[in-house]
Parts: structure tokens; sequence; C-alpha cells
């Protein structure tokens, strides 16, 4: 990992935190609370008396739930604005500066469930960040990982007026590494930077780590949330585009 996309990575995250925590509050955004939470608290499973790590927690919306469900929680995040705001939020919780591709302020083998929920693809380092997972979790534990769809960049898609027509556009090979820039969404005014893989990579570097994939889920809104959509192209949005994928991995082995 380059000490130059660290930095900046980090960097943006610290003058976003404060729009983030506006973003995500305490329950999460509209695409984790009508898509992905589902999927991650079924692949979780019964966290009460585990020991979790919420690997960049952001503002620490997750760790709380995680806590309220019984878990042992630490929360780490490398954006020392974010890890500020959680702390505040949520006291009683053990939140870290650190950062996903070293975990140099935790242990080996002391967990027994890593989340990290929209992150991997924001990190510069996935192979040093799926390491660093491997070694603080015990044997036979598992790891749930979500993030944003590399085949269906959501900031890069185009839809028509009636919503019957999505497309992605790229103007670089979707096979190619890369570090990419979009422009500012929502409330938020600063550009984000996050780091395109291929999904096949993606799976090639949970294998070279020591994982084997228990599970996958590409994560849509299901019947019984449909009320929660505010629209009726919210709901159409939840049912037709690809917006994440999740991962259920087992640490089968030693890393590669």
């Amino acid at each position: 990992m380059s000490n130059g996309a660290y930095d900046e990575t980090r960097d943006l995250w610290n003058r976003v935190a404060d729009d983030w925590r506006r973003q995500v509050g305490d329950e999460g955004d509209a695409n984790r609370i009508l898509n992905s939470d589902p999927v991650l608290w079924a692949f979780a499973g019964d966290v009460k008396g585990l020991t979790v790590l919420d690997a960049g927690c952001g503002t620490g919306y997750l760790s709380k739930k995680l806590h309220d469900r019984g878990a042992r929680v630490t929360g780490i995040d490398f954006s020392e604005r974010m890890i500020e705001i959680a702390r505040a939020h949520h006291p009683a919780i053990d939140f870290r500066v650190d950062a996903c591709a070293t975990l140099r302020t935790l242990t080996d083998a002391h967990f027994d469930l890593v989340i990290a929920n929209y992150v991997l693809m924001d990190t510069p380092d996935l192979q040093g960040t799926l390491h660093a997972f491997h070694r603080v979790l015990k044997t036979d534990g598992m790891a749930v990982l979500v993030f944003s769809h590399p085949c269906f960049p959501q900031g890069r898609a185009t839809v028509s007026e009636d919503g019957e027509v999505i497309q992605y556009g790229w103007n670089f090979s979707y096979f190619e590494q890369r570090k990419c820039v979009d422009p500012p969404w929502a409330h938020f005014t600063s550009e984000f930077i996050w780091f395109h893989r291929p999904l096949s990579d993606y799976w090639k570097a949970f294998v070279a780590a020591g994982f084997g994939v228990v599970d996958f889920e590409e994560p849509r809104i299901t019947a019984d949330r449909y009320h929660l959509a505010k629209t009726e192209r919210q709901l159409k949005d939840c049912q037709t585009c690809p917006a994440s994928v999740a991962f259920k991995l087992l640490k089968t082995q030693h890393a590669a």
C-alpha cells in the first residue's frame, strides 16, 4: 500500500466524516436499510457473546447495533474524525484509530467475527486488509464482507427518465484494477475516491488470504421491506439495481 494512496484516502474520510454521520445516522442509509443490512445480519447470525470487529466502522452505527445485540465490539477506522464522532455518540464501545490493512492495535486470533460493511472498495490495500482480517480471527472465525458491486458502479450509472433503462458506463477496462474518483453525491461536497477491482480479483484475494467462501449474495429488497421504500422509484431501484455484494468467509488455513 503506497503511503500516498493511504494518506489521500484517509484525508478524504476525515473531510466527509461529519457529513457521513448525517448520511448514516443511527440506522444506516436507505441502501443499507432496504437492501444489504438484512443479508449482513443473516450472514452474521446470533452475535450475542461473540468478540466482533467492526472494521472500517465509520461513525459507529453498526458497532452500536452489534453492541445492542450482545456482542463484545471493537470498532476501528483510519479516519481520526470518524472515530472522534463514534466515541462521542457511543462511549461504551471500544473505538480505535487503526487501518484495516494492518490492524496494528489488535492481537492475533482474538475475534470470532469480522464485519467490513462497505469498506473493501475504499481500501487502497485489499490484500493487506484480508491478511489482517485473517490474522486477528480465531481458528474457524468468520468474516462478513459487504461492499459496492464492482460490476455495476452506481455512481457511473445513467437511468432513463421513466426508470426503465439503466446503463453502466466504463471509460477503462473492467478487468483493470485502478483508483477511481467520482463526483460528490447527495449532500456531500467532496469527490469520492474508491478502488475498482473485478469481482474475480476479490474472490482470488479471499482465497490467497486463507479464507473459504461459505455464502454469497447480491442484496436486493425483499417483500417484507417494500413498505419502507419512500417512493415507487426507490422501490423499483431496489428491485432492479444490483448495488452491492455480500460474502460470508471462513478462516480455513494459514494465509498464503
